[in-house]
């Protein structure tokens, strides 16, 4: 039916298999403190907690900032890619006879073509959505800032809960941001499918191995993982060069 194979179907399933297996590895019970998306989680509630000791919050003001900027980019850059997509469905004609020229790729299906079009703009019209609901939540993150005690009152229960608050709703934040960009970077795999299904499958396997290593590679987690007790600076400087872990 318009133009896909059998085949087409087992590495669309595929795909979307692996995109749900690593969602699950992530954001499941099985992924606290293993995933490094996870264990930035109890970083955030460090920071709040710390920032309640702080008279002048200027500086975790411009983090949350810079976080609200990084995310901002992605949302324009996803809006970008739904456009460069939506441009490409009409010019589908154009498009097609490029690929007719091309070694080793099969001569695409008019229909075919323009359903895997809509797949990878449905796939950017995603990662928009997260973005830009990250965006909003940073920046009810910094509502949540301006409205915290003063640092008199740092060590009362209401200002240990509110820092709670400010942390959950950073990481409700982050937890969406790395959504949208899961989404990309599947949407890398998804371009295989313009080569042929054994692309397709191939593209999104290799993207599962490179995104699951981020999260589970040993040089990131070797940062984490150093919890020695003070240090003067030749130490510190000398631990900054050592290379992590192979």
């Amino acid at each position: 039916m318009l133009g896909f194979t059998t085949l087409d179907g087992i590495a669309f399933a595929a795909f979307v298999l692996a995109w749900i297996a690593y969602h699950l590895l992530m954001e499941g019970d099985w992924s606290q403190r293993r995933t490094l998306n996870r264990r930035m989680d109890a970083f955030r509630v460090e920071w709040m907690q710390n920032m309640l000791r702080r008279d002048n919050r200027i500086v975790d003001a411009q983090i949350i900032a810079a976080l609200q900027n990084g995310t901002a980019f992605f949302a324009s850059t996803s809006l970008l890619a739904i456009g460069a997509a939506l441009a490409i469905l009409r010019s589908a004609e154009d498009v097609m006879a490029i690929f007719n020229d091309l070694p080793l790729v099969a001569p695409p299906a008019r229909g075919a073509w323009e359903v895997k079009t809509l797949g990878i703009t449905l796939i950017f019209a995603h990662a928009f959505f997260k973005f830009a609901w990250a965006y909003r939540l940073f920046n009810y993150t910094t509502i949540l800032l301006g409205s915290t005690p003063p640092v008199e009152e740092a060590d009362t229960p209401r200002a240990q809960r509110h820092a709670l608050k400010c942390a959950r709703m950073a990481t409700l934040a982050g937890r969406h941001f790395n959504r949208g960009q899961r989404a990309f970077f599947f949407a890398i795999g998804y371009l295989g499918w313009y080569v042929n299904a054994y692309a397709f499958m191939a593209a999104t396997f290799a993207i599962f191995l490179v995104i699951l290593n981020r999260q589970f590679g040993g040089d990131s987690h070797w940062v984490l993982d150093d919890e020695d007790g003070p240090m003067d600076f030749e130490e510190k400087k000398a631990l900054a060069e050592t290379e992590p872990p192979r």
